[in-house]
């Protein structure tokens, strides 16, 4: 009689991604989470696929930042070099990639700043030329992540001339500025130098401007759109989910996870009970897809 039901299928595993051999960074800020080479990163996803998890998202960690974020689209940087490992090692496991400038600036911006501002119109091109990238490489889905106006459709006419009709495109269509980010931006060192995100990423108290903005990204042509962080908005979810009926993923950020873990780890709370109550709600409020750095922990823990 359970009206909710979570699988391991509906998960995204994050992995970082950087070069070298061997390499495995623990991230302090995150418990069990570590930046990989990508012979590493390929142990992690092969965990990943026999305990069921659905698919995983790439973020890479650059040998070098400059300030329009060049080595994004470089077709033998992190990314581009995990996406062909997986495809030829693990084909069944679904390669999706993070399209954002904030991991390959020098100053930690999601596009080209000037006078301290985003740009929006120029950083459309550079996206451009990350998601094609990606594309060569073999990425199963491309995730826009930046929140600039406009780069769904930018991208989508992008893919459709290179010939990547088929690419699905999985829009952060309502990322909300905030604090819960913060591991992240230790695991992805992808810190703003100067500033913060508030003048392009969503306002906390806006819900029906979460609604209307993945309403614009599936004009543009996005095939799945995302809320994140995932657990303080839930009710954007469910709203986002109620009023478009596409496919909506939610991203549990590692704010969140971080949460859960330093509680669990002070025995202030059951850890697993915690972390699946928290993967339920947001199934429960109407995500299909759940990004989250439990992905491979709660897999194990369904399949007893």
């Amino acid at each position: 009689m359970r009206e909710t039901r979570l699988d391991a299928g509906q998960l995204i595993l994050p992995l970082f991604v950087r070069s070298g051999k061997g390499v495995r960074i623990a991230v302090e800020s995150m418990p069990g989470c570590f930046q990989t080479s990508v012979d590493e990163m390929l142990r992690d996803a092969r965990d990943a696929r026999d305990a069921g998890v659905g698919g995983v998202i790439l973020f890479g960690i650059p040998d070098k930042k400059d300030a329009t974020g060049s080595s994004a689209w470089d077709d033998q940087g992190p990314v581009q070099q995990a996406v062909r490992a997986l495809k030829k090692e693990i084909p069944e496991l679904v390669a999706i990639t993070d399209v954002c400038m904030c991991e390959y600036t020098d100053h930690g911006h999601c596009g080209v700043l000037r006078d301290g501002e985003v740009v929006n119109d120029e950083t459309l091109e550079l996206l451009v030329r990350e998601a094609l990238s990606h594309a060569r490489a073999g990425a199963d889905m491309v995730a826009p992540s930046d929140m600039m106006d406009g780069r769904v459709g930018a991208i989508r006419a992008a893919l459709d001339e290179a010939g990547f009709e088929q690419l699905p495109i999985m829009s952060y269509s309502a990322k909300f500025a905030g604090p819960f980010y913060g591991p992240f931006r230790d695991a992805a060192e992808s810190a703003p130098k100067s500033g913060d995100r508030r003048g392009y990423q969503m306002d906390a108290a806006n819900a029906e401007e979460a609604v209307r903005e993945a309403e614009q990204d599936i004009a543009e042509g996005a095939d799945i759109v995302m809320v994140k962080p995932a657990g303080p908005f839930l009710d954007v979810i469910h709203r986002v989910k109620a009023a478009t009926g596409y496919p909506v993923a939610a991203y549990q950020v590692s704010g969140e996870f971080a949460m859960i873990q330093a509680a669990a780890e002070r025995g202030w709370i059951d850890g697993d009970r915690a972390m699946m109550d928290s993967l339920l709600s947001i199934r429960r409020a109407g995500a299909d897809i759940i990004i989250t750095y439990f992905a491979l922990r709660a897999a194990r823990l369904m399949r007893g």
